[in-house]
């Protein structure tokens, strides 16, 4: 063969076969490609797998591509977040982040991930209050009669809570401390616990949650006084703020989030951040999250991003000052 004629003819293959490479890497690099996970550090059926799933299924409409729910339960959502800390920065993780961790940050000690370095935040998805709850025994039916009650007998009504150092917890310990007022805080292993013994008398109050008490509302046997965050629930329009009912800037506020781990590409986190704005637009979304007493809470990462080092300070200033402690 003529030696132009090969030149030429290994020119060209060598241009096909670059450009050939190039479309391979294109389309490997294309993201979504392949299934993403999602890690829920909770158990299936609660309000953190609700929110979960109702966004994961919107999302993956949106990506055109299947987002995998994975129950990692246990150590108060330390093993799932753990191990999302942990996983490859390509995306094909994220996991579900609620505010007990913000708290879990500064309460528990030598955890094996560092939540504001080991992890890139997408967005926040919901945010739902706590509602002061009392038996319907208990005579007081504003923040101020509460308020006034404990005030005229400390140390004998009591508060329960999910368990030391939980939202509930600091929900009772900030109104102790912005009220200035003598109640007992009763630890329980989970908020249902706390409210079957509200119900039969054996505590007076607990900070919960909409969805846990609802029914028992309904029928009068427990009675809400007020929601704990700084605005009114779209969920109870008519309940008063503890700010509005007496006490000026109270805010104890539930939310759950999505992160990524830290290194993963900032187009990747975009592509997240909008496909989960997006998703929380469905006409059925807040409905859904309704259910559990939430509302869509879509942000920036940025503003996620400040609202996760925010809740961190303030949750870390409250366990400072009231010397809490994990049993």
């Amino acid at each position: 063969m003529n030696q132009n004629l090969f030149l030429g003819v290994a020119q060209c293959c060598m241009v096909f076969m670059l450009g050939f490479a190039c479309q391979v890497t294109a389309v490997e690099t294309k993201f979504p490609s392949r299934p993403i996970r999602f890690i829920v550090p909770f158990v299936p059926g609660a309000g953190t797998d609700i929110t979960a799933r109702t966004v994961a299924l919107k999302m993956a409409d949106l990506l055109a591509q299947q987002i995998v729910v994975d129950n990692r339960p246990g150590a108060a959502g330390n093993i799932g977040l753990d191990l999302a800390a942990k996983s490859p920065p390509d995306g094909y993780t994220v996991t579900l982040v609620s505010a007990t961790h913000t708290v879990n940050y500064t309460l528990q000690k030598n955890l094996p991930y560092d939540l504001i370095k080991d992890f890139a935040p997408i967005s926040q998805v919901t945010s739902q209050p706590y509602c002061l709850t009392v038996n319907a025994a208990v005579p007081a039916r504003s923040l101020k009669e509460m308020i006034e009650l404990i005030k005229n007998k400390p140390n004998y009504y009591t508060y329960g809570s999910s368990g030391s150092g939980g939202l509930s917890h600091l929900a009772g310990t900030l109104m102790s401390s912005m009220a200035k007022v003598n109640w007992i805080h009763v630890p329980y292993k989970g908020g249902a616990a706390a409210i079957n013994d509200m119900l039969g008398g054996q505590i007076h109050s607990l900070f919960a949650t909409i969805i846990g008490t609802q029914q028992h509302v309904k029928a009068g046997r427990l009675r809400w006084l007020a929601v704990s965050m700084k605005k009114r629930s779209p969920v109870l329009p008519d309940m008063p703020t503890m700010s509005e009912a007496g006490l000026p800037g109270y805010d104890i506020n539930g939310w759950y989030g999505i992160l990524a781990p830290a290194a993963t590409p900032k187009t990747i986190l975009d592509q997240l951040n909008h496909a989960v704005l997006e998703a929380l637009k469905y006409p059925e979304v807040g409905p859904r999250f309704a259910t559990d007493g939430s509302e869509p809470a879509g942000t920036t990462r940025t503003q996620f991003t400040q609202h996760i080092l925010a809740e961190v300070a303030k949750h870390a200033k409250l366990i400072k000052e009231a010397n809490i402690k994990l049993d």
